[in-house]
């Protein structure tokens, strides 16, 4: 293709710190939240006008495989709920409410000293002659500027900085190159739970029961749903947060596919709430409240670390010395294919409690770089697993605490003896304690 040849300038390096974290969804903040109180100067960057990531930009305020993470997951969660922005523990997870999510994060990080920086992307890395990541270049309204740190954190979710740093990666599924479809989440107003009760993905009903009613009065008044198994999550009062969108066979590393999977999505969400208003009764005042900035990507570049969590791994429950994140929820594909199933396509595996190793969220083709939550190194089938939100906040929060240790001590990510990394998670657990503790795990 034509190119255009760029002259080259000089890049102000406008601050130098401990650690820098790329990326302020889940796994970003307790990184940075991590390293700050491991004594470390922590900058953040973030693309979106908030924190939270998919929590918040996503209006994903649902929290899955959270309760047995103990610090700081346990910590948000306390005080969501001290807020009044926090239901308890419903099929899995708990739902949150996304708007006094932002304003909660956004006092953490302040309180722990983390410096923010928003509306600001990552666009470049480099590394010095040791293959040690010593730069990032970032664009934003102040224009294009570099960064330097001791350590970095790739919390991107689709591993960005590691790419640009020169890492390798994975993409897709094994064999066909495959990969999951996006959502766009929205929140509903206008109704009342106990109007629609049966409707409603909470505890205390057969599982997806709701899911088969909603889909069958969608159908009913003419909608054909994009996704086969679509939920409706109370957060309080009269708010709802909906998933009914599947985007299919558009990229989740092609900025024209994003972009016409976000415009696609925006007027299925659309239909979906009038094909409800159509239903009449209790739905008659339904309103589409927000629909979420960044749409959901579930699949992105793997990226290479020095341990790659495997099918096998979910299949034998694998237990590490350097475990920092015990994940207990299943094998979560959304199928690839809406030909084959507009629902799920697991495929054999099933997947018990297993441990994700710290070696897994240290890149192995780059120095001086962690990674946290879902861009970490796992296979196709065990990312679909570990890639939920509690488990990224989890990620991150070991990816922080080891950050800190290195660059405080002057050592890399990967020279840091574990037994410390164990000491500094602990000291974040002291007070908070998992909330529950699932069947076969060990939080």
């Amino acid at each position: 293709m034509p190119t255009h040849l760029e002259p080259s300038r000089q890049t102000p390096v406008v601050e130098s710190v401990d650690v820098l974290v790329a990326g302020g969804g889940p796994a970003g903040i307790a990184a940075a939240l991590a390293a700050a109180r491991g004594g470390a100067s922590v900058r953040l960057i973030e693309t979106q006008g908030c924190l939270g990531g998919i929590w918040t930009a996503g209006l994903l305020g649902w929290l899955l495989d959270s309760g047995n993470k103990p610090g700081l997951l346990r910590e948000i969660l306390d005080r969501l709920r001290e807020r009044g922005a926090r239901q308890d523990r419903q099929y899995g997870g708990y739902a949150v409410d996304p708007e006094a999510l932002k304003l909660l994060l956004e006092d953490l990080l302040t309180e722990a000293g983390v410096r923010i920086r928003l509306h600001t992307r990552v666009v470049a890395a480099a590394r010095d002659a040791g293959n040690r990541l010593s730069v990032v270049v970032t664009e934003s309204k102040s224009g294009r500027e570099a960064w330097t740190a001791k350590t970095f954190v790739d919390a991107s979710g689709d591993g960005d900085l590691a790419w640009q740093a020169g890492c390798g990666f994975d993409y897709g599924r094994e064999g066909d190159g495959a990969f999951q479809p996006m959502s766009l989440i929205a929140l509903l107003c206008g109704v009342e739970r106990h109007q629609i009760e049966d409707y409603v993905h909470t505890n205390g009903k057969d599982h997806r029961s709701d899911t088969r009613k909603l889909l069958a009065l969608l159908a009913a008044n003419g909608h054909e749903c994009s996704y086969g198994a679509p939920i409706i999550m109370w957060i309080h009062d009269n708010l709802f947060a909906m998933m009914a969108n599947h985007e299919y066979l558009k990229s989740g590393l092609d900025a024209q596919a994003i972009t016409d999977a976000t415009l696609a999505a925006r007027r299925d969400v659309t239909a979906v709430v009038e094909a409800l208003r159509r239903a009449g009764g209790p739905w008659k005042d339904l309103r589409l409240a927000a629909t979420g900035a960044q749409i959901g990507v579930r699949e992105g570049r793997r990226i290479h670390g020095r341990y790659t969590v495997s099918d096998q791994d979910l299949i034998d429950g694998a237990r590490h010395d350097d475990a920092v994140c015990r994940c207990t929820f299943g094998v979560d594909v959304h199928s690839p294919d809406p030909r084959k199933s507009k629902g799920f396509d697991h495929g054999p595996i099933r997947a018990k409690p297993y441990d994700i190793p710290l070696r897994a969220c240290i890149a192995r083709d780059v120095d001086g770089l962690l990674m946290a939550g879902r861009c970490i190194s796992g296979s196709f089938t065990a990312h679909s697993s570990y890639r939920v939100t509690g488990d990224a906040a989890a990620l991150g929060q070991a990816a922080g605490a080891c950050a800190a240790l290195a660059a405080t001590t002057d050592r890399l990510p990967h020279e840091v003896p574990f037994g410390e990394v164990r000491i500094a998670l602990d000291r974040l657990a002291e007070r908070f304690p998992p909330l529950e503790v699932p069947a076969g795990s060990v939080p």
